[in-house]
């Protein structure tokens, strides 16, 4: 269902993203955000799902700028090269990977229609946020238990579109006081705590949840369906 694309963003940089396209006309598009691990088998398959509900689906590398064809597991080492990776991104310059977002978004918005949302999946879902709140051409956020969301630096930013975050209560990663502060100081976004761990949405991982994540994807879908198409 899907190819490798390559998408150029403002500053000149080409960063390969997958891009998965639907059947008939698309409803609208999705921009996939990425886990530590690279596009990888899941993230495709993600990016895959959303097609077959309707969507133009498009999941750039966001590790493209630090190390090209990123495509890890879920073992020990493949945690501790992709938090390795995700440290080196995090450390580029302002504005970092954003730009290579941007190029995603606008990419999406020509070939799947006018509105874009975006979902990210661990740091994907800080990246989510920050696009949220920082990127043009979006109709609609969900950052599924994203590193760092919660922090006081995150979530002192304003988002641009309508929000939906989903967190587990029993990530150790993510404090529950810091997702209760962070749903306090944003009202206007729908935040939903499942009895579940981190990355309980990947069936390719140990702390995978299959109730949880089947009530986390029926929320998205009705989210994009109200706010992207």
């Amino acid at each position: 269902m899907g190819q490798w694309v390559d998408l150029t963003a403002s500053d000149g940089f080409t960063a390969p993203a997958w891009v998965a396209r639907t059947d008939g006309a698309p409803r609208g598009a999705v921009v996939v955000l990425q886990e530590i691990f690279g596009v990888n088998a899941h993230i495709r398959a993600v990016a895959d799902g959303y097609a077959a509900r309707g969507y133009l689906a498009v999941a750039p590398s966001t590790f493209a700028r630090v190390q090209k064809d990123v495509d890890l597991g879920y073992g020990p080492q493949d945690m501790q090269a992709g938090m390795a990776l995700k440290a080196a991104v995090e450390g580029l310059p302002a504005p970092g990977v954003l730009p290579d977002i941007q190029a995603a978004i606008d990419y999406a918005a020509r070939q799947g229609g006018d509105k874009v949302g975006v979902v990210g999946y661990c740091w994907g879902g800080l990246l989510a946020w920050r696009a949220a709140c920082l990127l043009d051409g979006l109709s609609a956020a969900v950052p599924y238990y994203g590193g760092g969301v919660t922090s006081a630096a995150e979530a002192a930013r304003q988002p641009r579109v309508p929000v939906l975050a989903h967190f587990g209560e029993r990530d150790h990663w993510i404090t529950q006081d810091s997702v209760r502060a962070f749903a306090q100081a944003h009202p206007e976004a729908q935040v939903h705590v499942y009895p579940a761990d981190h990355g309980f949405n990947c069936d390719h991982r140990g702390s995978y949840d299959e109730a949880a994540a089947q009530t986390a994807r029926e929320r998205t879908l009705a989210f994009l369906a109200e706010h992207v198409g």
